[in-house]
């Protein structure tokens, strides 16, 4: 008898916050049925289970979680090899701030670049700001093999959905930020990082 998917994940093929959701599902090995909902439509199964129709949205048997970085550390408790965050308090409040960090100083931009509400000069503004932070913050990615740490992390999670749409943002980095072009070409690599793609981010590149 076939086993049947406890876990699903309402995701947006296109967007960032549902695809680092998807990298930790492929990380952890975790088999999931991904159900795609198109940006501004909302299932009614959807709707049942979370009021904002938000993705992404995980559903394990009678639990419904949404807001992205509550899946990830759920996920990363729930199935606890490999760990994604680091088991010491201190560590973990660190990585739980960079996490916080890639939020509000670059998801903040790519939101801001993608809306087509934004106008074009403040989007041309968005992305010369996030290139130039980008570029700044190379030299991090020099010395160990992920961001700021030994091990993959829910901040490489969260940081690796934004770099990969940096061609469909319009932003190209220069060469001074070649540690963090190494990164990406070492991450994107990455099996799980490839299971994790959507065919709309296949597109993308």
């Amino acid at each position: 008898m076939a086993a049947i998917n406890r876990l699903a994940c309402y995701s947006d093929p296109a967007d960032h916050y549902s695809h680092r959701v998807r990298i930790v599902l492929a990380e952890k090995g975790v088999s999931a049925e991904i159900i795609n909902v198109e940006q501004g439509r909302c299932p009614p199964k959807l709707a049942e289970v979370n009021p904002y129709g938000s993705v992404p949205t995980l559903v394990d048997r009678d639990l419904a979680l949404y807001e992205s970085t509550v899946i990830m550390e759920y996920l990363d408790e729930r199935y606890p090899h490999p760990p994604l965050l680091p088991v010491y308090p201190v560590a973990r409040a660190n990585s739980r701030l960079l996490i916080h960090r890639v939020q509000r100083d670059w998801c903040s931009l790519v939101d801001r670049i993608l809306d087509p509400r934004t106008k074009d000069a403040e989007k041309a503004l968005a992305r010369k700001e996030l290139r130039e932070s980008l570029t700044g913050v190379s030299p991090l990615f020099a010395d160990k093999p992920f961001f700021l740490s030994e091990d993959f992390s829910l901040v490489d999670c969260c940081l690796l959905p934004i770099l990969w749409r940096l061609p469909v943002l319009g932003i190209e980095l220069p060469r001074p930020a070649k540690p963090l072009l190494d990164y990406m070409e070492r991450q994107f690599a990455r099996d799980s990082f490839q299971t994790s793609l959507s065919a709309v981010e296949r597109e993308m590149r």
